[in-house]
């Protein structure tokens, strides 16, 4: 509403219940005859102009119950631009963008942002909004990576198990375990897997539902895959197959909200296959594409949009492999670790990728065994970053993690000829770079070649 107001000298005639301005013979309520742009006003002495609002004519058009802004400057005298009810507003695609800011849109309807598929996203700046179809949810630009904008309050549970069930004798055991990552203490007893293995994978979520997928038990590799429900404790329930059985991929897979994705692994040979499900889709996993070689035993780091494959084969490497999740196609080497390593394990907050532990090349353990930590900027193409280290050194290990913090599970602290297995449990603040701490101990004394999940982990995108 366009407002002005005027001084008491002014000259207004009132006749027959009715207002002129500039008219003697005022037909309406209120009649002014002529007008004052902003362009033309001239003040001498005392003003006596007090305030003006209005839109600004000379770049503003109402044609056909449409308001339209088609070049130049945006704005109005008062610093508004109204729409009435029934109405709608369209800037031309010649106008001049970020000539301003907006300090406030009021919707009192319905406000559509721009949508599209996640191979859609317009080019961004950080607070951009976008609305993916893929993914059925709102995301936004955060200035690296497109988030996902998500309400679900979750406990940050960790669940974790399988493996050998040490110490000597030890057995592959179908025993899974749980813990509450924001706090610290000891895990407890959550249910039991449908078959008993060892070495299959983890890492697999979708903040409702874990999976566990192949691994191995004597005298041959498994295909088949189990879920849970995370919130509930309990046993797990057939989900479907894999593409082929195979073991040695504890750590390497990785999940979005709505995907998992598993690479390589030992069937016995090592495999360069990539294969994913839908998580809440029951049924067999489908064929994602390759990785750049044939290996085992890697450890993987994501964002709710892109995966990374750090050390996976062949043997002891140090290849960070690069694929975008919600398609399928095949993997790309992008950089490298500070150490070539295997049999350990990665937590991720969907920005920052931490992988460590395992077997490593240098600065080579006595035993064998690695404690150090490295990071990823996981948007950014390039190579690990020391990190820390962990409280002790040990590879074969699980992995569950927050936004906020990753935990260390288990597992083997020895070469595998004088193995000694550990319930250490350890964890870091994935945001910033600094040595592990105590986080409490694992039930069971020994569980080794294990696999974990979260309700929480980096994937997932939402805060």
């Amino acid at each position: 509403m366009a407002i002005t107001r005027f001084g008491h000298l002014d000259d207004f005639t009132q006749k027959n219940n009715k207002v002129g301005i500039g008219t003697s013979t005022p037909q309406e309520k209120m009649e002014v005859i002529g007008g004052t742009r902003s362009k033309d006003l001239r003040v001498a002495g005392i003003a006596t102009l007090t305030s003006a609002g209005g839109f600004i004519e000379k770049h503003i058009e109402y044609v056909e119950d449409q308001v339209r802004i088609d070049a130049g400057d945006s704005g109005t005298l008062s610093g508004e631009i109204v729409v009435g009810s029934g109405q709608t507003m369209t800037v031309g695609t010649a106008a001049t963008t970020s000539q301003g800011t907006v300090d406030a849109l009021k919707v009192y309807d319905m406000f559509q942002p721009p949508s599209g598929g996640t191979n859609q996203r317009p080019p961004a700046k950080p607070g951009a909004i976008f609305y993916n179809f893929d993914f059925k949810t709102i995301e936004f630009f955060d200035g690296n990576s497109w988030r996902q904008v998500d309400n679900t309050t979750r406990r940050g549970r960790g669940v974790f198990g399988g493996g050998f069930d040490g110490p000597s004798p030890s057995t592959n055991t179908t025993l899974m375990h749980m813990i509450e990552i924001s706090t610290l203490g000891n895990s407890e007893f959550f249910g039991d897997l449908v078959q008993q293995r060892r070495n299959p994978g983890g890492r697999v979520s979708d903040g409702t539902r874990g999976l566990i997928l192949g691994g191995y038990h004597e005298p041959a590799a498994r295909d088949n895959i189990e879920y849970c429900t995370i919130a509930s404790g309990g046993d797990f329930i057939d989900f479907g197959n894999l593409t082929a059985a195979k073991f040695a991929i504890a750590s390497n897979a990785l999940s979005s909200s709505t995907r998992g994705v598993v690479a390589g692994g030992a069937t016995p040979s090592s495999s360069n296959v990539i294969e994913y499900v839908e998580i809440q889709t029951i049924g067999n996993a489908l064929d994602f594409g390759d990785l750049t070689a044939a290996g085992q035993h890697g450890q993987a780091v994501n964002s709710s949009t892109k995966g990374l494959f750090c050390g996976i084969g062949p043997g002891l490497n140090t290849k960070i492999s690069s694929i975008t999740i919600s398609s399928t196609g095949n993997a790309v080497d992008i950089g490298d670790l500070t150490v070539g390593r295997f049999f350990g394990a990665g937590v991720s907050n969907g920005v920052r990728g931490v992988v460590g532990g395992g077997f490593i090349i240098s600065p080579m353990a006595s035993n064998g065994m690695g404690s150090s930590l490295e990071f990823v900027t996981i948007a950014s193409d390039g190579n690990a970053v020391f990190f820390g280290d962990l409280t002790t050194k040990r590879g074969k290990l699980a992995s569950a993690e927050t936004h906020i913090r990753g935990v260390f599970i288990g597992s083997d602290s020895g070469v595998p000829a004088t193995s000694t297995y550990t319930n250490v449990m350890d964890f870091i603040n994935i945001a910033s770079a600094g040595n592990a701490q105590d986080f409490g101990d694992a039930t069971n004394d020994g569980n080794h070649q294990l696999a974990g999940f979260s309700d929480s982990h980096g994937g997932l995108g939402g805060f």
